[in-house]
């Protein structure tokens, strides 16, 4: 999740007007805030991957694809989050330039700091949002992913990838190849 910042209690709404006055990004949860630490090279390029790939398949589409930047409210949990990775289909997003609510797909690129938050609490915020259909995590050191797909019985189920697996991400009808997820991310085995 990053570094606590000051420890500032606030409501989302103070948050949203407080944080496009800032220099770094900050997420919130319940009241809090939160900096956000940056990211390596492995990291960035491995979103930057993915978010290509998504923009490519759905150009022409009423779908957009967003990156670190966009900031994501979840109202059922009083969050605000950066994901790597963003897709959302809603008519009500595109028409918001600042704050997207109703995602069907969100990617997170795992570190060691963030790891067990995003595949815990975050995710936790994350299933509250009712357009949300899929949940990426991208391991850049062990070059798995673990998907998660919400069910037609509102079940969230693993989809496990193992390294050289392409990831099918059905809400956007893609499979992501192997070899595109991974172009030019540092192998953590190479010396």
């Amino acid at each position: 999740m990053g570094n606590v910042a000051t420890r500032l209690r606030m409501s989302a709404q103070d948050f949203l007007a407080w944080d496009e006055t800032q220099t770094v990004r900050h997420e919130f949860v319940a009241g809090e805030v939160f900096a956000m630490a940056g990211a390596g090279e492995a990291h960035v390029t491995a979103a930057l991957n993915v978010a290509m790939r998504l923009r490519q398949h759905l150009a022409g589409t009423p779908c957009r694809t967003f990156i670190t930047d966009m900031k994501l409210r979840v109202d059922a949990a009083d969050a605000v989050f950066y994901p790597d990775v963003m897709v959302t289909c809603s008519a009500a997003d595109a028409a918001d330039p600042l704050v997207k609510r109703e995602p069907v797909l969100l990617v997170e690129v795992l570190s060691p700091a963030t790891a067990a938050y995003d595949r815990g609490d975050k995710f936790a915020a994350y299933r509250k949002l009712p357009s949300l259909r899929e949940y990426l995590l991208v391991d850049t050191d062990s070059r798995r992913c673990d998907l998660y797909r919400k069910g037609g019985d509102g079940l969230w189920v693993l989809h496990p990838f193992e390294p050289g697996q392409a990831v099918t991400l059905a809400s956007v009808e893609l499979e992501l190849s192997a070899a595109t997820l991974w172009d030019e991310v540092p192998d953590p085995a190479a010396p």
